[in-house]
């Protein structure tokens, strides 16, 4: 029976044709796609090894790609020395505490980024090819490709070890379509992760709704409840919803259940996504406020969205997750630190010193933040009496190296965290000239993925990092 609880389903037509229905709950909308059968006058009913995931010792390992925008500053970026002998250079010494848990890594490099055949476009291809190690189509349209990025490889095998198989997170706006950069899809420029090489996993910028995926709305006292009552409301939701599909597929034509079948491959999705959510039982509480909302001060909106990564590594909610702090050519400017110039002008400095210096600024304004959060990783101990740092694998880049010239080889790259005793950090090391995607190959490997030979442009796997 249908639940009177939900509101009769809306109706939209355009002259003759009945284009959408609508069913909407308490907080979600489901619409089904439109059919053919519509088009013809019908009217459609609608209703709304080692252990993957877990390092050697037992405790959870976590991954989590973190990407700045525009390249960085090459004199103030890499350090002096190398192996165990290095001294970090101005833009990394917010860092220095942490000396001994990095890794910087130079010669990476993402040649699918460069222009090759494709001309202007180089800040949406770093962005696109940055996980994928792809070349992203040129396209504005919606025939958008690149491939499947290395956080959605893992996540797509230990994903159920967790509440989330992964978290997109970013401190920029979320576009999965329009025409961004020389002629490339907003698709490319704003996500880091990709399901398929056809479908971004679009990124959430708000804290509060982070926060409320990850532990509920409302007070603390009151999270837990909220919870199962909207896992019931979901329940009777995709009941209803499953109720009209199986009565809608009878009135419908070969091609049109084809896409029904298509739609509600997402639905039973959704299902388990519940379901693999109560296997969990109560949710996590967190000794944290529920955030109001987008600070308007961009420092804190990237601390909170550090926070909450924090968060939902130490209560074990994800093991994956990206973080995309802004997409690459921002031109955000940064008054909070005396620089009213947009970031990605001041990237094409030109050699012009005044310009250097706030880019330098810009880097190490970057850098104290992740210290910061790493500094949190490494002060929160884990269920085998190590630190989240020290049992995690934390990438921090960009798919551009000198933005000035848009580079993209020798990429700035730092890997944090111990990967729970399987990295060696505490160096600088230089790795002459290797695809990207040969590092990600090793942290696949770590996270116990097996099965996965290639990734991108990948030649091999790198050895002793």
């Amino acid at each position: 029976m249908k639940s009177p609880a939900f509101p009769v389903v809306a109706r939209a037509s355009d002259a003759s044709v009945t284009r959408r229905r609508f069913l909407r709950g308490v907080g979600a909308c489901l619409t089904l796609p439109l059919f053919e059968t519509a088009l013809r006058g019908s009217t459609v009913a609608a209703a709304g090894g080692q252990s993957l995931g877990v390092t050697p010792g037992g405790a959870p390992l976590r991954m989590a790609f973190v990407y700045f925008p525009n390249g960085a500053h090459q004199d103030n970026w890499w350090p002096a020395g190398e192996g165990a002998d290095f001294q970090l250079g101005r833009t990394m010494e917010p860092l220095s505490s942490l000396k001994g848990s990095i890794q910087v890594l130079g010669g990476l490099d993402h040649k699918n980024a460069t222009a090759g055949n494709d001309g202007a476009g180089d800040h949406a291809r770093a962005n696109a090819t940055f996980l994928t190690g792809e070349r992203a189509r040129k396209t504005d349209s919606t025939d958008i490709r690149v491939g499947v990025s290395v956080d959605q490889i893992v996540a797509q095998s230990i994903g159920q070890a967790t509440r989330f198989p992964s978290l997109e997170l970013s401190c920029d706006a979320v576009r999965k379509s329009g025409r961004c950069d020389s002629g490339y899809s907003c698709a490319y420029q704003y996500n880091l992760a990709w399901s398929s090489p056809s479908t971004p996993v679009a990124p959430e910028p708000n804290p509060r709704l982070v926060f409320e995926r990850l532990f509920g709305s409302g007070a603390p006292g009151e999270r837990q409840g909220n919870f199962e009552a909207r896992q019931r409301t979901q329940r009777s939701l995709l009941d209803f919803v499953m109720d009209d599909a199986r009565a809608l597929q009878r009135q419908l034509g070969g091609r049109d259940r084809d896409k029904l079948d298509e739609y509600l491959t997402g639905v039973r999705e959704i299902e388990r996504r519940i379901e693999r959510t109560e296997r969990f039982g109560a949710l996590p509480q967190p000794g944290m406020a529920t955030p109001a909302g987008i600070p308007s001060d961009y420092g804190e909106h990237m601390d909170l969205m550090y926070d909450l990564l924090a968060l939902a590594f130490e209560t074990d909610s994800t093991r994956v997750a990206t973080l995309l702090l802004a997409g690459d050519g921002s031109n955000k400017a940064y008054p909070q630190i005396g620089i009213p110039e947009g970031h990605h002008y001041c990237s094409h400095h030109r050699n012009d010193a005044d310009l250097m210096e706030k880019i330098a600024r810009i880097d190490r304004y970057y850098m104290e933040r992740f210290a910061r959060f790493l500094g949190r990783l490494e002060a929160k101990k884990d269920v085998d009496g190590r630190s989240v740092l020290h049992n995690s694998m934390i990438v921090y880049g960009c798919g551009n190296s000198d933005g000035n010239r848009h580079t993209h080889h020798n990429l700035p790259i730092i890997l944090a965290g111990g990967g729970g005793g399987t990295l060696n950090p505490g160096r600088h090391v230089r790795l002459g000239g290797q695809p990207m995607s040969n590092l990600f190959l090793g942290m696949v490997d770590r996270m116990g993925v097996t099965g996965v030979d290639r990734i991108g442009d990948s030649s091999g796997r790198i050895v002793g990092v």
